[in-house]
C-alpha cells in the first residue's frame, strides 16, 4: 500500500523515495520472518486466541503508522504491521482446508488467493486516493477493517483444527512443502517486483501521479478476482503443478508487457496478466502446502508464505537497482523468475500427470475433527 505515495510519506517525513520505498522491506521481512514459526505456534496454542490478539497489535501498529513522526518511527512501525500480520494469513489458508470438504477447496483456495490478490491490487488505490489529500489518510481503511475484525472475529467452530494431534515441526520436513516453498519465493520476487516497477515506470514514462497510478495499479487486484473461478476449475482438474505451469507462462507475458510497453493500454494488460497468474500461483502453492502436512496444516502454510514473503521483501533490493541501471530492460528481467519457476516446476514432476497433479480427494483428506 506505501509503493504509490512514497514520495508524498518522504516529503511529509523529510526523507527521500528511496528511504521511503524501504517501507515495503521493513513490513515484508519481519512479516516473512515470524511466519517461519507462527502457524505451528498458533496450531499449539489456539488460532482463535491467536488471531485476536494478532488484529488487535495490528490496528495498534497501523496507528502508528499514521502518527509517525519521523522516518524511522514509520518503518518501526510498518515492521510491527508485518510481525503482527505473520499470525493472521496462514491460519485462514489452514482454517479454510479443515473447514472445506471434496473437490470445492481448490475452488476455495482459488477465492481465498483472489481475495489476497484484491487487497494487494486494491490497496494501492486507496492510499493513492489518500496520498492525494494526506498519506496518512491512507492507513485509515486497513486501520478500520483490522478494528472490524477485532471486534467480530471469525467463530470458534470455524478456527478448530481438524486434527487432534499435536502439531509437529518434523512433518514439515517434506518435499511437496520445499516445492511450494520455492515456486512461492519465485512468485513473489517477480509480483513485487512488478508492483514496485510500475510505480516508477507510469510515473516516469506516462508522469501519472498517485490516484493514476493506483487506478492503474488496481487492476492487479480486480483481475486476481476475476481469475478465481478458471483457476478453481484448473487447480481441481489438472491440479496445482500444472496450473502453477500455465499461470507462470502468463505471468512472463504480463511481465514484458508492463516493462516494455509504449502505451498506456499496454502496460496495464501487463499488470492485468501478472495479477491473474499471481492467484494462480497463489491457489497451487497452497494446495501443495496444506496437503503436505495434514497434522500441521497451519505450520505448512505459514512456511511455504513465509517463502512467498521473503520472495517480496527482497524484491524492491533485487529490482530496483536494476532498473535504475537498465531502465525498461532492467523491469523486462524479472521475467525470468517466473520462467525459472516453470522449469522447477517442470523438473519436479511430469506436469499433467498424475504423480505430479494428486487428485482432488488428496487435497481434502484430513483425520477425524478436533474440538
Amino acid at each position: 500500500m506505501v509503493t504509490p505515495m512514497v514520495h508524498e510519506v518522504a516529503a511529509g517525513l523529510d526523507s527521500t523515495p528511496q528511504t521511503a520505498a524501504a517501507a515495503v522491506s521493513a513490513y515484508m521481512l519481519p512479516f516473512a520472518a515470524l511466519m517461519l514459526v507462527s502457524g505451528t505456534l498458533a496450531e499449539r496454542w489456539g488460532r482463535r486466541r491467536v488471531l485476536r490478539a494478532a488484529l488487535a497489535a495490528f490496528v495498534v501498529a497501523t496507528a502508528l503508522c499514521a502518527a509517525a513522526p519521523t522516518m524511522e518511527l514509520f518503518l518501526t512501525a510498518r515492521a510491527l504491521q508485518g510481525a503482527t500480520n505473520a499470525f493472521t494469513t496462514p491460519l485462514l489458508v489452514a482454517a479454510i482446508s479443515d473447514l472445506v470438504a471434496g473437490a470445492r477447496l481448490a475452488k476455495a483456495l482459488s477465492w481465498f488467493a483472489a481475495a489476497q490478490a484484491a487487497g494487494q491490487g486494491l490497496s494501492p488505490l486507496f492510499s493513492g486516493v489518500g496520498a492525494a489529500l494526506d498519506w496518512r489518510l491512507a492507513f485509515l481503511v486497513p486501520g478500520l477493517c483490522g478494528l472490524l475484525l477485532v471486534c467480530f472475529p471469525p467463530s470458534r467452530s470455524a478456527t478448530l483444527r481438524a486434527t487432534t494431534a499435536r502439531a509437529s515441526w518434523r512433518s514439515l520436513a517434506n518435499r511437496q512443502l520445499a516445492l511450494a516453498c520455492a515456486v512461492s519465493f519465485l512468485a513473489y520476487l517477480a509480483a513485487v517486483g512488478l508492483t514496485v516497477l510500475a510505480v516508477l515506470r507510469l510515473n516516469d514514462r506516462f508522469a501519472l501521479g498517485p490516484v493514476g497510478i493506483g487506478l492503474a495499479a488496481s487492476a492487479f487486484g480486480i483481475a486476481g478476482i476475476a481469475a478465481a473461478p478458471p483457476t478453481g476449475r484448473l487447480l481441481r482438474t489438472r491440479g496445482p503443478r500444472y496450473t502453477g505451469l500455465v499461470t507462470d507462462v502468463a505471468m512472463v507475458v504480463g511481465l514484458l508487457c508492463a516493462a516494455l510497453g509504449t502505451s498506456l493500454p499496454v502496460v496495464v494488460a501487463g499488470i492485468v496478466l501478472v495479477g491473474a497468474a499471481v492467484t494462480g500461483l497463489r491457489s497451487a502453492t497452497n494446495a501443495l502446502a496444506v496437503t503436505s502436512a495434514p497434522h500441521n496444516r497451519g505450520g505448512a502454510a505459514s512456511l511455504a508464505l513465509s517463502a512467498q514473503f521473503f520472495g517480496g521483501a527482497v524484491a524492491a533490493t533485487v529490482w530496483l537497482p536494476v532498473y535504475h541501471a537498465l531502465g525498461d530492460r532492467g523491469f523486462a528481467l524479472v521475467a525470468v523468475v517466473p520462467v525459472l519457476s516453470a522449469v522447477v516446476l517442470t523438473l519436479t514432476g511430469a506436469v499433467g500427470g498424475r504423480s505430479a497433479n494428486p487428485p482432488a480427494r488428496d487435497l481434502t483428506a484430513v483425520p477425524p475433527r478436533g474440538r
